[in-house]
């Protein structure tokens, strides 16, 4: 079961991302639940959370919003979605994931994270085997952020 204290940190983490790194407010959309193992946007940067806490964390938006966004973290135009803007995104989910992580373990739940990997590509399949996904939609001027935490309880052996 997903506990609202994991999904938290993260809504906290999102919000205090986008509005130092990209100078973005947000409102939270509808929260809901999904067991979907298939990407539903275009870009989906994913990071694997492990320790107390065990799962992935994924953040999918579409090519127009990641674009903007990387825009936005660059500095610069971004016509076209290339490696730079790749980079950028990622590192704003690396960000997000980190920012939360942090918020987890003052809860007293230590966290290790993978670095960030990004899916192109709508219908990609991602299984988290038997965790459901909690859909928190993050919307701003640029479009919309999904971040899907699917986190539970499971200490790694050592």
């Amino acid at each position: 079961m997903l506990k609202a204290s994991f999904v938290n940190p993260f809504v906290k983490a999102a919000t205090e991302v986008l509005q130092a790194e990209c100078r973005l407010t947000m409102r939270r959309g509808q929260l809901r639940m999904t067991t979907s193992k298939a990407t539903s946007n275009d870009v989906t940067v994913i990071v694997g959370v492990a320790g107390d806490l065990q799962g992935i964390v994924l953040y999918g938006m579409s090519e127009r919003t990641a674009k903007a966004l990387a825009a936005i973290m660059s500095d610069t135009q971004v016509p076209i979605f290339d490696s730079m803007a790749e980079s950028a995104v990622a590192e704003l989910g690396n960000m997000i994931t980190g920012c939360a992580a942090s918020g987890l373990e003052a809860e007293g739940h230590l966290c290790q994270l993978t670095p960030p990997t990004l899916v192109s590509g709508r219908g990609v399949m991602i299984s988290t085997i038997n965790i459901q996904h909690l859909v928190i939609p993050v919307e701003t001027d640029h479009g919309t952020l999904e971040i899907n935490v699917a986190l539970r309880n499971g200490t790694v052996p050592a």
